[in-house]
């Protein structure tokens, strides 16, 4: 959810920010599986259509190719730093630079769709300052 949401950002952007590919990966997704229903359901209420993504594990390649590697947890962001060489110079979570509010938003897999539509809304609040962020890399 959190790639969508931020590519959807993205696409509004000027410049530079327009062409940052976002990919998403993750510390223990196995490959080729698609969205959960909530997943595909919690967006699709606020627009955005995640029916055909496809899962993909987190490699060395892609965090060597990334302007910077997007976290949800603290413990994903550990388990990135025990299998990235060298860790990645922006590794950072997904809220890190909210000013207010819990830095890290609840992995809700398997969880009920309020849990989602819960992760989505966290995500949703936290874009903008993402943005920005972005913004001084992306230079």
């Amino acid at each position: 959810m959190g790639a969508a949401l931020l590519r959807h950002a993205l696409a509004a952007e000027e410049g530079p920010l327009r062409s940052i590919p976002v990919i998403s990966a993750g510390v223990s997704a196995r490959g080729g599986e698609p969205p959960t229903d909530h997943s595909v359901t919690a967006l699709k209420k606020v627009g955005i259509d995640l029916s055909d993504h496809v899962s993909q594990p987190l490699t060395q390649d892609l965090i060597k190719k990334a302007l910077a590697v997007i976290c949800m947890t603290d413990s994903h962001r550990a388990m990135v730093r025990l299998m990235a060489d060298p860790e990645p110079k922006n590794l950072i979570l997904f809220r890190e630079f909210m000013k207010d509010g819990d830095k890290e938003i609840a992995d809700p897999y398997a969880c009920p769709l309020s849990v989602y539509e819960a992760s989505r809304d966290e995500m949703v609040e936290a874009i903008p300052s993402l943005v920005e962020f972005l913004k001084t890399q992306a230079k």
